[in-house]
């Protein structure tokens, strides 16, 4: 009895996968990155019976804009399409006999019936089709739960100091190779492949790629405070940090990057005000300034002393002592410190003539008269690039090429430089 079911159920299951299919799948919602097709079966329809994960041959595959599409056959991926529009899977081991030569179909089919008694009448194949989401998955959330440190770097006045600061905003990510993605993550799943099964990772490695991150952002002098404002940047130095781990491990890439807020603590931002304002003292006129403004509060705190005429006295001798504690230094010295070295610095060199006259008398900085619209006149010796770049010199300041031989071409396509084409004979034109 076993054999006779096995052979009912070998020709019934043939019979029954010899409709092609039709696989589609709706909008892949944000939240899921991949998923199994689904052929469509309507209540009318006859192809009802069709064994799961059975693909025959000829069946028709619809792929959307924003998906990827992929056919999985004993769990390798055999035929993959990132284009929207429609698919044909016309290479099935599957043989439809309303698909292709007839003749050949209907003996491929004996034989399949043959291969599925073997295996009780079921199929010895799986045979799936995967959508992926190849749209940016956008909405994930970041923060730094503890402070990272950021290298503050101001040239103008000498500061180099590392600091900590707290960062949070939201990134988004895209599935940039979907075959790398299934190979090393997702793999055969039953029916969805959701985000929240690797956002917690990503999330971890994102935090821990910061830190470097934030590093090659610091040493271009970008201070913390204006992180916000340079996103790209990040974004781009996080894809190179994470790009083993993430692009060539996993197939995801890092779409956008956002900063809502960047905090140090109040330690550190008291610490850089204190230094740019020393730093500042170092100009004699600022000190000089300081020291006047200095003066004129001390002056005003004695001369409103409710102590009367005595307390104001007392003020300002208070304030005499102290200018005089303080190594007999008053505004006029400082005054009189930057203005020396105002006269000792060398007197800069008188700029060139900018601008050259056009033969319409118009006198121009551009490349062109900005009266009649002629160009600028190339300089003597100049010699145009094929990259476009006029120059002077033996390489192009632009691509580097070596400035061409002087000569000129022959008919026969010889450079030469002589009179005589030293390939051909012929006399220079």
């Amino acid at each position: 009895m076993g054999l006779i079911r096995a052979a009912k159920g070998a020709i019934g299951g043939v019979l029954a996968d010899q409709w092609k299919e039709f696989f589609y799948c709706e909008a892949i919602p944000t939240d899921i990155i991949l998923i199994k097709g689904q052929h469509r079966v309507n209540p009318g329809s006859a192809n009802t019976k069709g064994s799961d994960n059975i693909i025959s041959n000829g069946s028709v595959i619809a792929v959307a804009d924003g998906q990827a599409m992929a056919i999985v056959e004993q769990g390798q991926v055999v035929e993959f399409c990132a284009e929207p529009g429609e698919f044909i899977f016309d290479t099935s081991t599957e043989p439809s006999i309303f698909h292709g030569p007839l003749g050949k179909n209907i003996i491929d089919t004996f034989k399949n019936v043959g291969k599925r008694f073997t295996f009780g009448g079921q199929p010895g194949k799986d045979q799936r089709v995967y959508y992926f989401n190849i749209k940016e998955i956008t909405g994930n959330k970041y923060g730094t739960p503890q402070p990272i440190p950021f290298r503050v770097v101001d040239n103008n006045i000498g500061l180099d100091i590392d600091i900590s600061i707290r960062c949070h905003g939201k990134y988004s990510y895209r599935l940039t190779d979907p075959l790398l993605f299934y190979t090393n993550v997702s793999g055969n799943v039953a029916q969805a492949y959701r985000r929240d099964q690797i956002d917690a990772q990503l999330k971890a490695e994102l935090l821990t790629a910061l830190q470097p991150a934030f590093a090659q952002i610091s040493a271009q002098g970008i201070r913390y405070s204006a992180l916000p404002g340079h996103t790209a940047e990040v974004s781009a130095a996080l894809n190179e940090i994470l790009s083993e781990k993430w692009t060539n491990l996993r197939g995801i890439s890092i779409a956008t990057f956002s900063i809502k807020s960047v905090t140090a603590s109040p330690e550190d931002e008291q610490l850089i005000k204190d230094l740019q304002r020393k730093a500042v003292m170092r100009n004699a006129d600022m000190a000089g300034a300081t020291l006047v403004s200095a003066q004129a509060d001390a002056m005003r705190a004695a001369a409103a002393n409710e102590s009367g005429g005595m307390g104001a006295m007392m003020g300002f001798m208070g304030m005499n002592a102290a200018m005089n504690a303080g190594a007999n230094a008053n505004a006029g010295q400082f005054f009189q410190m930057a203005e020396q070295q105002q006269q000792a610095a060398p007197a800069a060199a008188p700029s060139a003539a900018i601008g050259w006259a056009c033969p319409c008398g118009e006198t121009n900085t551009g490349r062109f008269c900005s009266e009649c619209g002629t160009a600028q006149p190339a300089p003597p010796d100049t010699w145009a690039c094929p990259c476009g770049e006029a120059n002077t010199g033996r390489f192009c300041s632009e691509c580097g090429a070596q400035r061409p031989s002087a000569g000129w071409t022959c008919e026969c396509g010889a450079q030469n430089t002589g009179r005589f084409c030293s390939e051909c004979g012929k006399p220079q034109a």
